[in-house]
């Protein structure tokens, strides 16, 4: 190729993202060698098509990529290139995680504990109690307390919530040791994920409040999950304002989830009428109902989570209208209830335009 036609290594510098002094690393490191050298100058001339595999490089490194792996990936007769990338990509993530969850072992620990006295409960009732309400969180922009779960401290126990504003879960627990005061933090979801791997193994699990988070005081050593400053809403005026119930179920968790589990469509219908409920497809599933007959639709994406994380072998549904919110509950290692929002019913044939 003509010289005219080069770029010298700063216009290909320009051109790719990277310096000159990164480019001349990069040259003696085999991994884009400049197309000619000048012998008299040393000036370092390189060829337009070069500026992909330039960028190439620069995008890798900017993922912390090794040059020995970058240059495996860039080898034309690599066929595993993109299992390279994702293993690496793979790799930062699980490294990331343990960063974060060191760092917030060492800030536990440079830290006295909270001045309010803990309470405790057992480690993994904790986690799964967590995972139960947290499939009621969400992430929204402006509304950061939606993803998160809100924790309320007292003498008569530990009460974990969560909405996304389609469901609001709200999950009880018995301490093993009552706390000697009030109080109540929401906790960042983000931060709380992580650290559930950690509490189920501990067999007594403290909660703290402190400045701005929660310490979860374990066995042998701690964790520190962020505080939201928004307040959270109400869970109990939520409830408190919600219609008489009208008819009230009470199902096999198990059958009704298998159920759910067989439905196609993203709607799904439940039709309360004698001793069963019959879903969308047409089982019927029984169940003590009490009350009069009435259907209600759903979001199959709304009414799963709420059915499969309940606590105990049955759930009650508390049904109030086809339009009205309805309320999941559940006991077993304290009590879990779930408000779950049904979709507008579909018009029949009867209702269409005249």
């Amino acid at each position: 190729m003509p010289k005219s036609e080069l770029l010298t290594i700063g216009g290909f510098a320009r051109s790719s993202g990277l310096t000159t002094s990164a480019l001349r690393f990069y040259a003696d490191s085999g991994l884009v060698e400049p197309a000619s050298v000048d012998q008299a100058s040393g000036y370092r001339y390189y060829a337009p098509d070069q500026v992909e595999r330039a960028v190439m490089i620069r995008r890798l490194r900017e993922i912390d990529m090794p040059l020995e792996l970058i240059a495996e990936v860039l080898d034309p007769g690599c066929r595993e290139a993109a299992r390279i990338v994702d293993d690496h990509v793979a790799g930062l993530a699980h490294r990331a995680h343990r960063a974060r969850e060191t760092a917030a072992a060492v800030k536990a620990l440079l830290r006295p504990a909270p001045p309010v006295p803990s309470v405790r409960v057992n480690g993994s009732v904790f986690t799964a109690a967590v995972e139960q309400v947290l499939t009621a969180t969400t992430h929204e922009p402006g509304l950061p307390v939606l993803n998160g779960v809100h924790v309320e401290v007292s003498a008569d126990g530990v009460v974990l919530t969560a909405t996304d504003r389609y469901r609001l879960s709200t999950r009880t627990l018995v301490p093993v040791r009552p706390s000697g005061s009030d109080w109540s933090a929401t906790l960042d979801a983000d931060d709380l994920r992580p650290v559930l791997p950690w509490t189920r193994r501990q067999h007594g699990l403290g909660l703290g409040a402190g400045s701005g988070s929660v310490l979860l005081l374990g066995d042998a050593d701690a964790r520190e999950c962020r505080a939201l400053a928004e307040p959270f809403p109400d869970h109990r005026l939520v409830l408190a304002a919600l219609p008489p119930v009208l008819t009230r179920v009470l199902v096999s968790r198990n059958a009704l989830v298998r159920s759910l589990e067989g439905q196609h469509d993203h709607r799904v219908r439940l039709d309360v009428a004698g001793a069963a409920v019959t879903v969308s497809s047409g089982e019927a599933v029984p169940a003590t109902v009490t009350g009069p007959p009435i259907g209600i639709d759903f979001a199959l994406s709304t009414l799963h989570p709420a059915i499969s994380t309940a606590v105990g072998p049955e759930v009650m549904l508390d049904l109030a209208g086809p339009d009205q919110p309805v309320v999941v509950r559940s006991a077993d290692d304290g009590d879990l209830t779930t408000l779950v929002m049904p979709l507008r019913p579909e018009p029949t044939a009867q209702e269409g335009p005249a």
